[in-house]
């Protein structure tokens, strides 16, 4: 497999997971969500541990769940409560898995890997999404394609002077310099770009005309996550990457949970320190964020089907790529670390 397991994904947004069952495959295990009377999150492996009907497809009895096909009935724990045959007396021994999960920064975050390892300080830190003076929101998308070629995209902003031109992209993230750096597990990318023309969206965060400095930092957090720190300022406000608390800015929240070795589940959104008293700014944004996402995932999911019409090709990595090919080594070494340690 091409993902870190012991480690914690998102498994969906907050309001997602509700009262009845919901089905989704994490790291290629197919996983039942559900809230218990008290909201709290379980988390349970689709299947039924008598004759392997997803458990998703159940009748929902309080804090349990009841197979729907011969009715076996299983607790949140997911130990038996009661047997298909009403007199067999109850076998404890019989259990579906369960995840530890864990509910925080608007997200369901799930453990894959050895539950005993389960540390909920080792969620990423995604404090933008929950900070006081910052509103946050988003949506999710499947797409066809390999997690890792998201993270690729994500590390590399130069991409949006093409596939976003008519939102975030413009020809000066193709003439500033960037500046890669690795700091433990974590993969930095800045770019500073001094006395430029705002785009449209941040001309219009910014409610007026002016030339401005724009920054970009993206930050691969492991095992599969990036957030990336934008925003623009008035020159005249003389900010610079080092320290740009001041200006307008947001955090692009991209949490990317592998599916399978050729899909994965892409929850996105933006935590912003502007507009923060306008719902329907907030409403509007998350619409047009959306849409230029969708450019994205067309661009991902052609490039995936293309990689795998192409066998005897490779991909190629050049300056620029420099912030991903540094996070899939990240990856790696984790991931080989973790199965030398199981071996």
């Amino acid at each position: 497999m091409s993902w870190i397991t012991d480690a914690w994904y998102v498994a969906a947004w907050d309001g997602e997971v509700g009262r009845e069952p919901m089905a989704r495959t994490i790291c290629g295990k197919p996983v039942m969500l559900y809230r218990k009377l008290d909201g709290t999150p379980v988390a349970m492996r689709d299947a039924c541990p008598h004759r392997m009907l997803p458990l998703s497809m159940g009748i929902k009895e309080g804090d349990s769940i009841r197979c729907r096909y011969h009715g076996l009935k299983l607790g949140a724990d997911g130990c038996a409560e009661e047997m298909p045959l009403r007199t067999d007396p109850v076998n404890k021994g019989i259990c579906a898995e369960t995840f530890a999960v864990v509910e925080r920064h608007r997200f369901i975050w799930l453990w894959v890997g050895d539950k005993a390892k389960a540390d909920p300080n080792l969620i990423p830190d995604f404090w933008p999404c929950s900070a006081p003076g910052w509103v946050f929101d988003g949506g999710y998308d499947p797409v066809a394609c390999d997690y890792r070629l998201m993270i690729d995209n994500l590390m590399d902003l130069t991409h949006e002077t093409y596939v976003h031109s008519g939102s975030i992209g413009q020809i000066e993230l193709m003439e500033a310099p960037i500046e890669t750096r690795v700091e433990g597990d974590g993969v930095f990318v800045s770019r500073w770009m001094p006395g430029v023309e705002p785009p449209p969206f941040w001309r219009l965060a910014l409610g007026r005309d002016c030339k401005v400095d724009r920054w970009q930092v993206c930050q691969f957090v492991a095992p599969s996550n990036v957030m990336i720190d934008v925003g623009v300022a008035p020159v005249e406000m003389g900010l610079t990457l080092a320290d740009h608390d001041a200006g307008t800015r947001g955090f692009v929240i991209d949490a990317i949970t592998p599916e399978s070795e050729t899909s994965m589940h892409y929850f996105w959104g933006m935590a912003r320190n502007f507009l923060t008293d306008d719902p329907g700014f907030t409403v509007r944004f998350k619409t047009q964020q959306g849409g230029v996402f969708a450019q994205d995932l067309e661009v991902l999911e052609a490039q995936q089907r293309s990689i795998a019409a192409n066998p005897d090709i490779k991909l190629r990595g050049y300056n620029i790529d420099e912030g991903g090919v540094r996070a899939r080594r990240v990856i790696d070494r984790l991931r080989k670390a973790k199965e030398a340690m199981a071996a």
